[in-house]
């Protein structure tokens, strides 16, 4: 699928990429109040792509645990997570403009420091601006299900991204993910299951831990029946990895 042509032009300085590899482009209005927030807030919380390794404790001003998420949609759940975690750092990867706009937006009416956005394709983010085992966690709540059986392989969560996730996650680190599309739970945790350097941190699906709000859509569908499911899988420690390799 290609961009659509309606899509609103990104303003000076922020990256907004033609070439799309992990996301489906979608046309939004940016509001008034977005793009007020694009304009004063941008210059302060948005990070340029750039294919060169970012520099984390330069880029937030100091020395933190650092959690990326994954297509962060209008920011209501970041921006929850970022205030109660004060002492984690969140680069936060989002491609269409209303998303970052309303995220900025949220940052400058909760007073949040410790965001960062690169509106950009989060696989060229792993790939060029992260180094290995630089992560705390990693965040990826309900990226798009791609209903059709002809579509699954769209899906975000393959066993080559999945791989990558771990090789940037730090020793301990976290991959928390969530759908309210069963199918997509299971292939969620066949895929993260397969992987040999992270393991699960329940016997399968795990509690929604207490950081990740109920969103307003979430909280509709509860209440018409749907269902939501949480994947948390951790990177193994060398401990770990010793133990599994001789079987103990």
């Amino acid at each position: 699928m290609t961009e659509d042509s309606n899509t609103p032009a990104a303003p000076a300085g922020v990256a907004h990429p033609r070439s799309i590899r992990s996301f489906v482009t979608r046309v939004g209005r940016v509001t008034t109040g977005q793009s007020r927030a694009l304009e004063e807030l941008g210059p302060k919380f948005l990070v340029p792509y750039k294919a060169e390794l970012l520099d984390l404790a330069s880029t937030f001003g100091r020395e933190a645990p650092t959690i990326l998420e994954i297509g962060f949609g209008m920011g209501e759940a970041t921006a929850h997570i970022a205030g109660l975690m004060p002492e984690k750092n969140f680069l936060c990867c989002e491609v269409h403009l209303p998303g970052v706009g309303a995220l900025l937006k949220r940052i400058g009416e909760q007073g949040l420091t410790n965001i960062r956005i690169i509106q950009h394709d989060a696989v060229e983010v792993l790939d060029h601006m992260l180094a290995p085992a630089v992560l705390a966690g990693v965040h990826v709540f309900f990226p798009d299900p791609w209903h059709k059986a002809r579509h699954n392989k769209r899906r975000l969560l393959q066993p080559p991204l999945v791989a990558n996730l771990a090789r940037h996650l730090m020793p301990g680190g976290y991959l928390h993910c969530a759908t309210d599309w069963q199918p997509y739970a299971e292939q969620m945790l066949e895929v993260l299951g397969a992987e040999p350097a992270l393991e699960n941190t329940a016997s399968g699906y795990a509690a929604k831990p207490d950081y990740r709000p109920l969103t307003k859509f979430e909280n509709r569908g509860l209440k018409l029946g749907h269902g939501v499911w949480d994947v948390v899988f951790q990177r193994q420690t060398a401990r770990q990895s010793l133990a599994q390799k001789s079987g103990t």
